[in-house]
């Protein structure tokens, strides 16, 4: 199997490190005080190895399929059951659900992906997609998608008042949490992500349309790069340096990493 190419310094996590990272370093109170509501029927989910194509050998029909984890007593409980997945990714899902679980509200999201980048080496992601890379970046695409979180930061703060960005161990989400946000209709969803397209931005449509609703969660390992998932304040995006700040760099790591 082929993979995809990736900044030096980033590479697909074992089984037995993803074990490690959820057993030893994942944080399952910082992951919970994420959702500044609680936790309240907030769904998870998993993908096993739908890109790395690494996964327990039982789970081999479902790797990749996205398992939905919605019965659980609390956060540990959760964690019980990743450690039982070792999966490459863990998400929430962005709808908030009744007792009957009809969807009342979304969080309303953006995502910002390296690999939807034109990039000056690599070329566009059609030009990716025909080589089979199309979850490919470099430095130079990460350093560009950084400028374009920025600047969407920047376009979102002039019309709500709790942004938050999150470092999603490739690019960057920025999550909107207005409650007036969470109640825009799909029309209104749809707007607001075509302005974001027509004033450039290479954000994922079906994320902000709410098409789509899933979303990393925050400290949770991307195991296709090695890198924690890490909430970020906007003043620190800039200077970000996703191969090397140790905010993101699971133990396993160790000293793979040149400084």
């Amino acid at each position: 199997m082929s993979q995809y190419y990736l900044p030096v310094g980033m590479r697909y996590s074992t089984l037995e490190e993803r074990k490690q990272f959820y057993t030893q370093e994942f944080n399952p109170q910082k992951a919970a005080e994420w959702f500044s509501g609680g936790l309240g029927r907030t769904k998870f989910a998993v993908i096993i190895g739908r890109h790395t194509k690494i996964y327990p050998e039982k789970y081999k029909q479902d790797a990749s399929t996205t398992i939905i984890i919605d019965e659980y007593k609390n956060i540990e409980d959760v964690r019980q059951q990743i450690l039982e997945f070792l999966p490459e990714a863990v998400y929430y899902d962005r709808n908030l659900y009744d007792q009957n679980d009809n969807k009342i509200s979304q969080e309303l999201a953006f995502d910002l992906d390296p690999e939807n980048i034109t990039c000056p080496i690599h070329g566009t992601l059609a030009d990716k997609m025909k080589r089979k890379q199309g979850l490919s970046f470099c430095e130079v695409e990460l350093e560009m998608v950084k400028k374009e979180t920025i600047g969407l930061y920047d376009f979102l703060e002039t019309r709500f008042s709790d942004v938050r960005v999150v470092y999603s161990g490739r690019g960057f989400h920025l999550h909107v949490l207005d409650q007036k946000a969470s109640l825009l209709s799909s029309e209104e969803l749809l707007n607001l992500a075509q302005q974001a397209k027509q004033l450039g931005f290479h954000i994922d449509e079906w994320v902000t349309s709410g098409e789509f609703r899933l979303i990393r969660l925050p400290y949770s390992l991307n195991g296709l790069v090695s890198r924690i998932a890490l909430p970020l304040r906007k003043d620190e995006i800039e200077s970000f340096d996703a191969v090397h700040d140790e905010r993101c760099l699971p133990q396993f790591l160790g000293k793979e990493v040149t400084f």
